[in-house]
């Protein structure tokens, strides 16, 4: 029986040092409430630390059940102390890579929420960090989680619809809340600003439709955009809305990023020379030449790519970097094209890629 019991103890110490750990860099970013319960559900990581000074999102945060006892308000001291496998950074844009920084020199993983920084130089800083320290680096997008997404690439690949030639999106809401105040501000105040956020509409949702244009056509020759500030006196630093042509030797990527439309939309329109397929609030449909519509049926995910928190948990388990949608190299070029497209902006003209 002892020897039955010292088993168990000895099993259950194994498997909690094998539990990965995460922690929280900051609460500025809207997105972490939607993830904040999963999380401090402990599965599948159990969270050791949350880093933040704002008293506001702390109060959010305490209210939905995070105990005292996580709470930091100097974050590369809570990595010293409760040393995480990985960290969850939800801190502006221009912040990524002073996260990036602290967490590469502790061997420290890092998921970021979209894009991977607010300028290019930033990005590849940052790629820099993660080669030389050997730390994986993802780039949160909601629609990497999605089984539409790949249900509409898995029909592009197959050949069904041709040659993929066109690639349409569009990606926006009626603006971001919090302006007037209440627990959105801090978020608000940031993602308005054009240094923390790297500019307004174009980036918050630029980079999902160049992350698109990446994955389907890949990297573009060419960048054009402009951009419209419809609602100055809500927005009176950045622009609310964008627009980008992506040109390719044999093929084109049309993109608009709005704060100014009257629902949500994350559409996506693919288009070969036999037919097209068209992504809609989570259905996949395809049209083959003049034919009508067929609707696709949605392959779940496995359990491992269906979240951020576990797909990292999986990559330290296996040690296999992050791929696809959420890996460094192409979310280095989504940064890129953001960046191409404001010079575009300025300057009135098409910016070819170097």
């Amino acid at each position: 029986m002892k020897r039955i019991a010292l088993l168990i103890f000895l099993f259950a110490g194994t498997a909690a040092a094998q539990e990965p750990t995460i922690a929280i860099v900051g609460l500025r970013h809207s997105h972490v409430w939607g993830h904040f319960g999963t999380m401090l559900a402990g599965k599948p990581a159990r969270l050791v630390g949350i880093a933040e000074t704002v008293p506001a999102v702390i109060a959010e945060a305490k209210r939905r059940g995070a105990p005292d006892s996580l709470f930091y308000t100097d974050f590369v001291k809570m990595l010293d102390e409760r040393k995480p496998a990985m960290v969850w950074a939800f801190v502006e844009n221009n912040r990524h890579l002073e996260v990036a920084q602290a967490c590469a020199a502790r061997k420290i993983h890092v998921i970021f929420e979209k894009p991977l920084a607010a300028s290019l130089a930033g990005a590849e800083q940052i790629r820099q960090l993660a080669r030389r320290h050997g730390i994986y680096v993802m780039t949160n997008y909601q629609m990497a989680w999605w089984g539409s997404n790949y249900t509409a690439k898995q029909v592009a690949d197959s050949g069904v619809i041709g040659q993929v030639w066109r690639v349409r999106g569009i990606v926006g809401h009626g603006g971001p809340g919090g302006g007037q105040g209440g627990l959105g501000k801090t978020f608000f105040d940031w993602l308005t600003d054009p240094v923390k956020n790297g500019g307004g509409a174009l980036m918050d949702f630029g980079c999902y439709n160049a992350l698109w244009s990446l994955w389907y056509l890949g990297r573009p020759l060419s960048v054009y955009a402009t951009a419209n500030q419809l609602r100055p006196g809500e927005f009176p630093k950045v622009e609310d809305t964008s627009a980008m042509i992506l040109r390719y030797r044999n093929g084109v990527g049309i993109f608009e990023n709005s704060w100014d439309l009257p629902r949500g939309f994350q559409d996506l329109e693919v288009f070969g020379r036999e037919g097209s397929v068209n992504m809609v609030n989570g259905k996949v449909e395809v049209r083959k030449g003049k034919g009508p519509a067929e609707e696709a049926a949605i392959t779940p995910l496995p359990e491992e790519r269906s979240e951020p928190v576990a797909y990292m948990a999986h990559c330290i388990r296996t040690r296999r970097p992050p791929e696809g949608l959420v890996a460094i190299d192409i979310n280095v070029e989504v940064v890129e094209i953001i960046e191409a497209a404001k010079r575009s902006i300025k300057e009135g003209r098409a910016i070819a890629l170097q």
